[in-house]
């Protein structure tokens, strides 16, 4: 486990915890930064625990290349995490490059997929959620490449200038291909749902990454074939909405708000 055990006990005292994901921050949308800022600036003196689960930002070349606007998030964020809040950052597709660096100006630790954090006698599994999209054939063999640990050595090691060229073909390739799959493939495989659930031997899901926010409530066959109440809960991307789950006691609920281009406070 990736944790200090100073955070391991905090797991069993949160009272509500949120989470989002798919922010894909960039300079071109202004107003979902100004959104998230009011986010945390509602919720950082009345929450216990913040779980970004991927691509909080649209792109990601290395902490070495961060822009001004990334040191803003990182300021912000911090101010959150020290009002008393815990903050835990979750590599998603766009981002998966967030290192250690960025994520101590921020205040947070960085967590892996199939992340579980205790609720009550459960457990609640976290995942930013491609790996489930095992349809989608093409995607996992790049997203195998590119998490090695040679892959991503070799990336760094270039300019940033490269790295950020190469990151706007793959972007572009990535807009292409999404437009000629199928609604089908670009969604998670219930078999893979199935199998993680069982894996894990947990009753709730959480994740996010095919902007497809829900509350899929299911059934999953357990022991001697004995279907089990299980629940999938999807967050969605912040376009025109702002999505997160919260989550107080063992029940997790999903929200929305209007996003603005201005920073007032959001009402659901």
């Amino acid at each position: 486990n990736k944790f200090s055990e100073k955070y391991r006990r905090k797991l069993t005292l949160f009272g509500r915890s949120l989470f989002i994901s798919d922010l894909h921050i960039d300079h071109s949308r202004p107003d979902i930064t100004a959104g998230f800022f009011s986010f945390l600036d509602r919720n950082k003196h009345n929450c216990d625990a913040l779980y970004i689960l991927g691509d909080l930002f649209e792109v990601w070349v290395g902490d070495d290349a961060i822009t001004n606007s990334e040191l803003e998030v990182a300021s912000k964020l911090r101010e959150f995490s020290e009002c008393g809040a815990s903050l835990f950052i979750m590599h998603g597709n766009r981002d998966f490059l967030i290192g250690s660096e960025y994520a101590e100006r921020c205040g947070a630790t960085i967590i892996y997929d199939h992340h579980l954090i205790n609720i009550g006698q459960e457990k609640l599994l976290l995942l930013h959620g491609d790996t489930l999209c095992t349809d989608d054939e093409d995607y996992q063999k790049f997203r195998a490449l590119v998490r090695t640990s040679s892959w991503q050595k070799d990336f760094l090691s270039k300019s940033i200038k490269e790295r950020t060229e190469f990151a706007e073909k793959a972007r572009d390739q990535s807009r292409q291909d999404t437009s000629s799959k199928s609604e089908l493939i670009m969604d998670v495989n219930h078999q893979a749902v199935v199998e993680l659930f069982h894996k894990h031997a947990v009753s709730k899901i959480l994740h996010g990454h095919t902007h497809r926010p829900a509350v899929h409530d299911l059934e999953v066959a357990r022991q001697a074939s004995i279907p089990q109440a299980a629940q999938r809960v999807v967050l969605g991307d912040w376009d025109k909405k702002g999505w997160f789950a919260e989550l107080t006691g063992n029940n997790v609920e999903l929200h929305s708000f209007k996003l603005s281009s201005k920073s007032a406070p959001y009402t659901n």
